[in-house]
């Protein structure tokens, strides 16, 4: 039978080669949020692994909401040149449809980058005062965030459009907005960091009100010629967070805002909560979730070209998005087309590499 991973989706606007997504991967090599040469040569390689959709990693819409020093953001006329120079040579080098992750980290944010030990950062490291639903911290020996206040929710909503406008105009085929991982948006959803009593707090409704407001500011600026998604929380895998009924109800919310897909991940939420290490550990809410009616992919150890296939000729999601399975691969999608009889479209430099033309593809990985 044909391959389901490799047969073409629409979403919304845009209809992809086949349904292999390059998940958002932080790479912690940008300069005041601009992208460099690093950028280049990481998302110039991940044009070209096969997927159909590339997912450019987490970039924030304004300085303090960075994870780290060396976070991707857009907020700034140098931050949209330096990320339009990138997303134009990806489009003249790769194949791939290309998207972009929005996001706020925080109480997460003013971190180290994870090979400086990843924790908050010490005060010779120029940290920056982080902010969040409640004062409560992300974990021990995290500094205790800032409550918001309404500036802040102004603020925040106007710069999540304010940065969905510049993708617009850098070009991307697709926006997403990162509501999980325990950042911003997530840490509303989750009654594990709200603790508010005012409008944005207490019930699931009231925690899902300052997301949908901010997916509510980008739905109007951005055009429904571009596809339009989230990544949510499918679990906490704490006592007390959000499960898979949360996710459902985020998913129909986003779908009745005019979004086209949701990626069901999860964790994050606090120092204290650990995911799974089972194959595939997510596809199970993303199943509950895609039978709510919105487009769902779905994220979480997915290694190997037969998984892949099976969560989505199972109906467990509509896609499947992979980050350090192409890291370890970059051509994953060329090699993941070659196990399951599929054909897969190659730059014409990369043609000779195809199994009609070289021998060689049958004894190779």
């Amino acid at each position: 039978m044909p391959s389901v991973l490799f047969s073409p989706i629409k979403l919304g606007p845009v209809e992809l080669e086949n349904r292999i997504v390059v998940a958002p991967m932080c790479q912690y090599s940008a300069v005041d949020g601009c992208a460099t040469d690093w950028h280049f040569a990481h998302l110039g390689m991940l044009a070209n692994s096969g997927a159909g959709l590339v997912i450019v990693a987490a970039t924030h819409m304004e300085r303090d909401g960075r994870i780290t020093h060396g976070c991707m953001a857009l907020y700034s006329d140098e931050s949209e040149a330096a990320l339009k120079r990138v997303l134009d040579f990806c489009r003249r080098a790769g194949r791939a449809k290309l998207g972009i992750q929005l996001a706020h980290a925080g109480r997460k944010a003013s971190a180290q980058r994870p090979w400086e030990g990843g924790g908050p950062l010490k005060p010779g490291q120029e940290p920056w005062e982080t902010i969040a639903p409640s004062g409560l911290p992300f974990g021990p020996g995290w500094p205790t965030p800032r409550a918001m206040v309404a500036d802040d929710f102004a603020r925040v909503r106007g710069g999540f459009a304010a940065a969905a406008r510049r993708a617009v105009r850098i070009g991307f085929d697709a926006i997403e907005l990162h509501m999980a991982h325990g950042y911003l948006a997530h840490s509303f959803m989750s009654p594990l960091s709200n603790r508010r009593t005012d409008q944005y707090g207490g019930s699931a409704e009231n925690r899902l009100r300052f997301p949908r407001e901010i997916a509510e500011a980008v739905r109007q600026v951005v055009p429904h010629t571009i596809t339009l998604g989230a990544r949510i929380t499918g679990s906490d895998w704490l006592d007390g967070g959000m499960t898979a009924t949360d996710a459902m109800f985020c998913a129909k919310t986003l779908k009745g805002t005019g979004f086209d897909y949701v990626d069901i991940s999860s964790g994050g939420i606090s120092a204290e909560a650990r995911t799974p290490i089972t194959p595939g550990y997510n596809a199970d809410v993303a199943e509950q979730v895609r039978a709510t009616g919105i487009a769902t992919r779905t994220v979480g150890l997915i290694v190997t070209a037969e998984q892949a296939e099976a969560i989505v000729s199972d109906g467990k999601a509509d896609m499947v998005a992979l980050a350090r399975a192409v890291l370890d691969d970059p051509r994953w999608g060329w090699h993941a087309a070659r196990m399951l009889g599929a054909d897969i479209k190659r730059p014409n430099q990369y043609l000779r590499a195809a199994p009609a033309l070289w021998p060689g593809a049958a004894m190779a990985r």
